[in-house]
């Protein structure tokens, strides 16, 4: 079968992004678009469809962003709620299932959640928060680095 080229896989995707871009101009433009536009629309078309596709690099290999003078560089300088919510969570649990408290146990204290929100808040958990960027690299973040 000599002749016949091997037809790139399809990428449906795309196909779909193309129309979509295809009738927003159209839509746009109305029925008495001008050859100008029609023009440039096919070149775009044909320049996205060129463009190569990269799925996934691997020539990255993740490092550790370190906290220089105790600077947070990877996200807000504070502790975002997930966090925190995270946080006092895992410590309440461990309080939950008999581990020694961090702080004399507050009188308005009825659950342990009480007690991990105060630990918290006085930054007396050793617990240290990984950031992670897109493209894996990382900051490792004591607790006692975030704004209060």
């Amino acid at each position: 079968m000599s002749g016949q080229t091997q037809e790139e896989p399809k990428n449906p995707g795309l196909d779909k992004a193309l129309e979509a871009y295809r009738r927003v101009v159209e839509r746009r433009e109305g029925e008495d678009m001008p050859e100008a536009v029609r023009d440039e629309m096919e070149r775009r078309l044909n320049e996205i469809e060129e463009r190569e596709i990269v799925e996934r690099s691997e020539e990255h290999e993740p490092v550790e962003i370190p906290c220089t003078d105790g600077r947070i560089t990877v996200g807000p300088p504070t502790l975002t709620r997930f966090e925190k919510a995270r946080i006092m969570g895992a410590r309440a649990l461990q309080l939950s299932q008999g581990a020694p408290p961090f702080i004399p146990i507050p009188k308005t204290a009825r659950i342990s959640l009480d007690i991990s929100m105060e630990e918290l808040e006085q930054r007396v958990i050793p617990i240290t928060i990984r950031r992670v960027l897109p493209n894996g690299d990382y900051q490792n973040i004591p607790i006692e680095y975030a704004e209060r």
